[in-house]
């Protein structure tokens, strides 16, 4: 026995804005500085251009991205007025878009430093310094502080913030007050963890990212982000019958089953095959079979009526509850979901 079930084209991911406004005025309470958002990633896959408005609305002025590409849409969303850095730097070629876009690299090395005086000597820069995370920013032996002059701040980036315990941060700190020591100049250290781990980590602006949209390790934060996919099809398969690609799983009994609208393509990993749980008004329904790239299938057994969806971000099963089970963080659940998705800002 079979039935046609959803209406849904898609999977319909929901992001909460009040939500959102509160993650960002609790950061702002916590912090004792200006408060930037990182909105890198297409909003941590949650849409740039309804985003960036809500955060503007709410008095953010300075957004962070990873490459210039990604300060475009902010640029003519929201206009000349706020200010836009790239952490990525002035990479060749990219003299023309940072002047287009009035948008501000964080330069990253002497090498970015020369070429932006050379090409772009009048465009508003801050500088990133590499205080112990061995990845981006101007190395200590690089760095003299007349490098730091005209920059808007001076910047470095923590390691182990979501560890408060861990000795890097005391000495990645001693570093970056050493580096920036009788500078007159804005700094700042802190994304979301750094912010944690209390005002000495804060200078005159904070990052926050991950912690806007309802991730760890902000334990305070609201729940940002529901993600719900409709159910294509049910079928009733007998004991021995099996399901998916490999016929790697093999049903020990009769079960009802749930094909559902989305897939690894979709950011719900091939690897959470037999482990992702999917719930219908709490009720936990476990995938099963190997994950495809659009559609995944799930024992429904247990609900007493056939659903029009399941979800699987929401108020059962959390960004980073999803993550654990995914043996990652709540940063690439986020970011990796699909643009297939139907976007609803409530």
């Amino acid at each position: 026995m079979e039935r046609n079930v959803s209406k849904m084209c898609s999977g319909y991911l929901t992001i909460n804005k009040q939500a959102l406004i509160n993650n960002l005025k609790k950061l702002q309470r916590l912090s004792t500085s200006e408060t930037g958002s990182v909105v890198k990633a297409n909003a941590y896959g949650l849409g740039s251009k309804e985003i960036v408005k809500l955060l503007a609305t709410n008095g953010v002025r300075k957004f962070f991205v990873a490459t210039i590409n990604e300060a475009e849409i902010i640029r003519e969303t929201l206009g000349k007025s706020p200010e836009i850095y790239v952490f990525s730097g002035h990479l060749e070629g990219d003299t023309k878009k940072f002047i287009d876009l009035e948008a501000r690299p964080i330069l990253n090395s002497i090498v970015q430093l020369n070429r932006h005086h050379s090409q772009s000597r009048e465009l508003p820069f801050a500088i990133q310094i590499d205080t112990g995370m061995n990845r981006l920013g101007v190395t200590s032996n690089d760095w003299v502080k007349e490098l730091a002059t005209g920059a808007d701040f001076i910047m470095s980036h923590l390691a182990c913030a979501d560890e408060p315990s861990n000795l890097e941060n005391k000495k990645q700190l001693n570093k970056f007050l050493q580096m920036t020591s009788d500078l007159n100049i804005p700094r700042s250290l802190s994304a979301t963890a750094g912010i944690l781990l209390g005002d000495n980590y804060h200078f005159d602006l904070t990052r926050p990212g991950i912690g806007l949209y309802g991730g760890f390790p902000f334990s305070d934060s609201e729940h940002v982000v529901s993600l719900d996919i409709p159910v294509i099809q049910t079928k009733v398969i007998n004991k021995g019958e099996s399901i998916g690609y490999g016929a790697s799983f093999i049903a020990k009994k009769k079960m009802t089953i749930a094909t559902i609208s989305a897939g690894y393509a979709d950011g719900i990993i091939r690897s959470l095959s037999k482990k992702a749980i999917f719930y219908h008004e709490g009720i936990p329904c476990r995938v099963v079979g190997r994950i495809s790239m659009d559609l995944i299938t799930v024992d429904i057994s247990k609900l007493e009526n056939e659903p029009n969806y399941l979800n699987f971000i929401g108020p059962s099963q959390s960004i980073d509850q999803v993550a654990e089970i995914s043996n990652t963080i709540g940063h690439e659940i986020l970011t990796s979901l699909g643009n297939r998705y139907s976007r609803i800002y409530k």
